[in-house]
């Protein structure tokens, strides 16, 4: 029995390596070759939302990235993968410059193989994450929006929402406070100054506090500038926190609101009608009305059994009213008997007389 469980042997005598070995060395050797294949701390890229295939998704996101990419940065510029870098010809005496310089010759290669976009792994279903290189992820993503708004035209089918994020931290409370004290002073430290929102996401992670992180982070924002004001209807800059699994991730973002929380497929659809809006939103008495039509509705949900006894003591005293002209009539038929016989029985006494 030991010796069937044991690996069995190459003929010059070694053990073969088991297929998790294989697995393993062949996952090294990509993340080397091309940069991380997961999401995981120090990554900037877009995160972006799809309705049950991701693959199309993918597809999708490097069409519309790499369009409105080499619009705003020019074309990418390719290398071959071979091609070595020319500071690691030549010999050197100094052991210790040779090791840096073939350090400096692999970082200069892998750059070479990393693209402007690249997908890796998000962690959650329906959601894909593109690291970029590069480039500013929130101005790429707004230019989309701001381009896909005037223009009306739908370039996307699978894709939802598209949200730029600018730095990914570790998803714990401490972790988030440390680095969005730096994060976030571009945009609200004196003299910046702005209003705000805080939305947040949470994707397979159980041990973050919704209403924890976005008070410590409205407690940031706060003491970077005090002039800083919370805005839930038109902010200008809206702080996207979306944490997947143990990373967190964070952007500032711009026209959140208007451009439809940076969903593709709603910010194409055209506005409705004004007088729909008005209807809608009304000059305030209309919102007080339809608050005072709900209160009213569940005032009477709530009283239904107290109001039914009117209701039943009304038909019954419709009923009653229906009945006493019989009644009535009734009464009348009575007394009118009642006189042809004392009439029939005075005429039968005088006739008798």
């Amino acid at each position: 029995m030991a010796a069937s469980a044991q690996q069995p042997t190459q003929p010059g005598g070694g053990k073969r390596k088991g297929k998790a070995q294989y697995v393993l060395a062949k996952r090294a050797r990509r993340c080397d070759a091309s940069g991380p294949r997961q999401l995981q701390p120090g990554l900037q890229g877009i995160l972006i939302t799809c309705n049950m295939n991701e693959r199309k998704c993918v597809e999708e996101a490097y069409s519309l990235l790499n369009e409105y990419g080499d619009d705003m940065y020019g074309p990418e510029k390719l290398t071959d993968k071979d091609q070595q870098p020319s500071g690691s010809e030549g010999e050197d005496d100094d052991v210790e410059a040779a090791l840096k310089k073939e350090v400096g010759d692999i970082k200069a290669s892998t750059e070479m193989r990393l693209r402007r976009f690249q997908s890796v792994e998000s962690g959650a279903n329906n959601v894909v994450f593109i690291r970029t290189l590069g480039i500013e992820p929130e101005k790429l993503v707004h230019h989309i929006l701001q381009d896909m708004y005037k223009t009306k035209k739908k370039k996307t089918r699978v894709i939802l929402r598209m949200l730029p994020i600018s730095g990914t931290c570790k998803a714990f409370l401490e972790d988030m406070k440390k680095y969005a004290e730096t994060f976030l002073e571009p945009w609200f430290k004196a003299p910046n100054k702005g209003t705000f929102q805080i939305v947040y996401k949470s994707r397979n992670n159980s041990h973050m506090n919704r209403e924890e992180v976005i008070r410590e982070l409205a407690g940031i924002v706060g003491t970077l500038n005090s002039e800083n004001k919370v805005n839930l209807t038109n902010p200008q800059y809206t702080v996207v926190v979306e944490i997947i699994k143990a990373v967190c991730c964070l952007s500032v973002v711009k026209d959140y609101m208007l451009f439809r929380k940076y969903n593709l497929q709603e910010v194409v659809k055209s506005p409705k009608d004004p007088s729909q809006l008005n209807s809608k939103q009304g000059n305030g008495k209309e919102t007080k009305l339809e608050s005072a039509d709900k209160s009213d509705q569940n005032n009477i949900a709530e009283g239904k059994n107290n109001q039914q006894v009117p209701q039943n003591t009304e038909e019954l005293g419709q009923k009653k009213t229906t009945s006493n002209p019989q009644v009535v009539n009734e009464g009348r038929g009575k007394p009118e008997l009642a006189s042809q016989a004392t009439e029939g029985s005075k005429s039968n006494e005088n006739d008798l007389s």
